[in-house]
């Protein structure tokens, strides 16, 4: 039993899934977690196709194969909760689809997110509540958990039924976002098929520890992205939960997709923090201790680099993740 090391093909969406697999192969991993829809289009998985036909399946995973490489996960990252038409319902749909797609393929591990509901009923935009100190915010919350409650019974259930697990990105904006409240999920929903994902990179900017988090969530781990991130000098002054953005460029060319339709505001120059390539905000030493973490409460998990780093090209990025990664898997022994 061992950790496996690949890497989520999203930032690889302009090639080919063969050209992707060879990058891959080529830094050295071994695995490979790929979109099917959310937030993200999904051009390295034809969910339609693969859907109708077992010969369809059978050739897709034929390039896996001939490249030497698994296929670890399907992600299908979105908001299945959300109040806007062009998220929820869709969003919703994608997982569904996606959850059966895993089952036919034989793909143990979707990773999504548990989403977030309006304020109440007649909400037109989802909304993240944070540090409810006051009380108008708990009535929210217990209306946004009345909504996704029943909700992830459901999806829980599809997923037991084609014996699929389901891995939370603990991602802000989200009910999920921290061991709490996946505790607080566990309570409400008692799932038997979803657990989380390990990234890493949003804990450290929301100033957690993520190995003090790998330790408390334990077995409940069931999927991994390793994706660093650099806390930055402009966060003695921002703090974290910084609201001070620009808008969305208004040149095409200058936006940042943050999924179909939508686009990042406009960072400040200051920032508090940004996602980086592995070892580029935490060294070796750092990732030798998280990857030990993980093998001490699942040695089976499959450990995937994710590129956002801004700073380097899609490859040199994706490279120097897994140069980090892999080294410190051998220091490691796991």
């Amino acid at each position: 039993m061992a950790l496996t090391y690949g890497a989520y093909t999203a930032c690889l969406q302009d090639h080919t899934l063969a050209e992707a697999l060879d990058v891959l192969a080529t830094a050295g991993l071994t695995g490979a977690e790929v979109n099917t829809g959310g937030f993200i289009p999904a051009p390295h998985a034809p969910v339609d196709a693969l859907l109708a036909s077992e010969t369809a399946r059978t050739d897709y995973l034929r390039i896996f194969q001939d490249k030497g490489i698994q296929l670890t996960g399907l992600t299908v990252s979105g908001n299945p909760l959300s109040p806007l038409p062009t998220e929820g319902i869709p969003h919703a749909h994608d997982l569904r689809r996606t959850i059966e797609l895993a089952g036919t393929l034989g793909v143990p591990d979707v990773v999504a997110m548990s989403g977030t509901p309006g304020t109440d009923e007649g909400a037109r935009y989802p909304a993240w509540i944070v540090n409810p100190w006051n009380g108008i915010d708990l009535d929210i919350l217990e209306y946004q958990w009345s909504v996704a409650v029943p909700f992830w019974k459901e999806i829980d259930a599809l997923a037991r039924q084609h014996d699929v697990q389901i891995a939370f990105e603990m991602h802000p904006r989200n009910l999920v976002f921290s061991p709490p409240t996946f505790e607080q999920f566990l309570e409400k929903v008692e799932p038997t098929n979803i657990g989380v994902n390990l990234d890493p990179s949003h804990l450290f900017w929301q100033q957690m520890e993520p190995i003090d988090c790998i330790e408390r969530l334990g077995r409940h781990i069931t999927h991994v992205h390793a994706k660093d991130t650099a806390v930055l000098p402009g966060a003695t002054v921002r703090g974290v939960l910084d609201t001070v953005f620009d808008p969305v460029p208004e040149d095409p060319a200058q936006r940042t997709p943050t999924g179909i339709g939508h686009h990042v505001s406009t960072w400040p120059e200051d920032a508090a923090w940004r996602f980086v390539a592995l070892g580029e905000g935490h060294g070796v030493d750092y990732w030798i201790r998280f990857l030990s973490a993980l093998a001490a409460v699942n040695p089976d998990l499959h450990v995937n680099t994710e590129h956002e780093d801004a700073a380097f090209g899609q490859i040199e990025g994706l490279e120097r993740s897994a140069r980090t990664l892999l080294a410190a898997a051998e220091q490691a022994g796991v």
